[in-house]
């Protein structure tokens, strides 16, 4: 039997404001959904537009940091791998639902303030101006690797 993969790249904008939460554990996950655009021209060379959204969950870190810097219309950069939920709701129906679980992001877009120069990572873009920055060489003696 084949050994499963399961890899999603998407790049779009956050259409709510990310929901952060907390399990019993403690442990965070952030709730969004993202839209993605595609123009594409029919067969009559019409230009068409057709929009998808993804539902995606973010845990621990990243999920706290999305839910800091990510708001409504945010551009994002997701990757993650695909996995499907399934529960019965109030009246005893199955439900189920394919969703993105976050590993990886990027925010794209925007200025330092929307959070659009962070990375998964946090840090934010320089703020470093060019005239703080030392001429002196660097000592590679000095360096712990």
């Amino acid at each position: 039997m084949a050994r499963g993969f399961s890899k999603v790249i998407i790049v779009g904008n956050i259409t709510r404001d990310p929901e952060l939460r907390s399990t019993p554990s403690g442990t965070q996950v952030c709730g969004f959904s993202v839209a993605v655009n595609r123009n594409y021209r029919d067969g009559s060379g019409e230009q068409k537009e057709n929009v998808s959204f993804f539902d995606c969950s973010a845990w621990g870190k990243s999920g706290e940091l999305i839910a800091q810097y990510a708001k409504k219309g945010s551009g994002i950069l997701v990757s993650g791998r695909l996995e499907q939920r399934s529960w019965e709701d109030k009246e005893g129906q199955k439900r189920s639902r394919v969703e993105i679980v976050v590993e990886d992001f990027n925010f794209i877009g925007g200025s330092s303030n929307e959070g659009g120069s962070k990375g998964a990572s946090g840090a934010a873009s320089s703020d470093v101006a060019p005239d703080d920055i030392s001429e002196e060489p660097i000592d590679l003696s000095e360096i712990p690797f």
